[in-house]
Parts: C-alpha cells; structure tokens; sequence
C-alpha cells in the first residue's frame, strides 16, 4: 500500500508545509538524512494551546502531538518532493510537552506522534525517541514535534 493509500485509509488529508515562524528553515538534508524542524501542534482549526496536567489531558496532549506528526509528515512530503518511495526509514522523533511540573506522562502524550508514523510507514515508522516536558512552548502550545527521516 502507498503512503498516500495509508494517509487516505487514515482519514487524514497532509496541508501544505508549515512556513518557519523565525530565522530557520523548516528541514535540511544531508546525505541520508532529512532533519525536519520542530512542529508545533496546530490544526485547520488553529493552534492547540495548553499545558498538559492542567488545561489538557493526557489523551487531548496525544491528540495535540499527533497534529505535529502530520506537519511533519507535511515537510517530510515536501523534502522528497512529494515521491515517498524516497523514505526509506524514520529515525528519531523528539517530542517536547508543555506540561505542568509534576507531569510524568509524557511518553503518553508522544505516543500520539510515534503511532501516526508506525501507522503511516508500518515497521519502517518504528524509530528511536525522546519525549521530554517543558515549562512552555512557543506561542504556548501544548506539544512540539521534530523529526529525522532516512532518505534515498
């Protein structure tokens, strides 16, 4: 099955790249790798804003990081341009939530970013990861999501 056809079954519908919000750029490739910039949570809707432990749960944190996995999936989609036959691999994920200080679940809240990419790339969506908590996040957002893909 294509990534597209697993996106399509997903129900999800990848937006254009996020543009940078400051003085970066939104991925860089070097040899075999694509390294793609953190993603903040946001939706169609706007921005998933919050911290985790007090304004949100943990299932609304998973839910916030997914939407930073599809923005990923978004600038990914861009970096190869547009030909996912040049993904071979994810790598590694680093997910960072805003949480409150005796917040300890943020693998939970992460987990909604690592199981869109096993969904979307099967065993090749397996990767290494880090999942941390923040006193805040850009714009006050709940979760933000960076990203390094293997590519051909």
């Amino acid at each position: 099955m294509t990534i597209e056809a697993r996106l399509t079954d997903l129900g999800i519908t990848l937006p254009d790249a996020p543009a940078p919000a400051a003085n970066y750029v939104p991925f860089v490739i070097t040899g075999t790798q694509v390294f793609i910039s953190g993603q903040i949570s946001q939706t169609s809707a706007g921005l998933t804003k919050g911290r985790v432990g007090a304004d949100l749960s943990v299932e609304q944190g998973a839910e916030a990081a997914r939407s930073c996995a599809i923005s990923v999936l978004a600038q990914l989609r861009k970096a190869v341009d547009g030909d996912w036959s040049r993904v071979v691999r994810a790598v590694k994920l680093v997910g960072f939530v805003n949480s409150t200080a005796d917040f300890t679940d943020q693998p939970k809240v992460i987990n909604g970013a690592s199981d869109l990419m096993v969904a979307v790339f099967g065993d090749a969506g397996r990767h290494a990861r880090s999942a941390v908590s923040a006193a805040s996040l850009p714009f006050g957002v709940a979760v933000e999501v960076e990203a390094i893909f293997e590519i051909r």
